[in-house]
């Protein structure tokens, strides 16, 4: 992966870990509630997994978050995560 798509995805990561954390809930439960797996949940926040446009709703709705809610602040922290390389 080039450098910009690793802060993004790492940057990416970090919201929804905040946002599932702030909502008390596990990543099994954001899973159960998106209708997704656990796994790919955990690859989300850990940079690891590119997840696709319905993919990034799925999520938004298991954390009753609007996607543009979802994604605040996203481009501050990639710009930040830049500079900490």
């Amino acid at each position: 992966m080039d450098e910009h798509k690793d802060a993004t995805l790492l940057s990416l990561g970090q919201l929804v870990r905040e946002k599932r954390q702030g909502a008390n809930i596990s990543q099994e439960e954001l899973a159960a509630r998106s209708g997704l797996d656990r796994t790919y949940i955990s690859g989300v926040e850990r940079g690891v997994r590119n997840p696709s446009l319905t993919a990034l709703l799925k999520v938004a709705v298991g954390l009753d978050v609007s996607v543009a809610l979802l994604l605040d602040g996203l481009e501050a922290r990639i710009n930040g995560s830049g500079q900490s390389g």
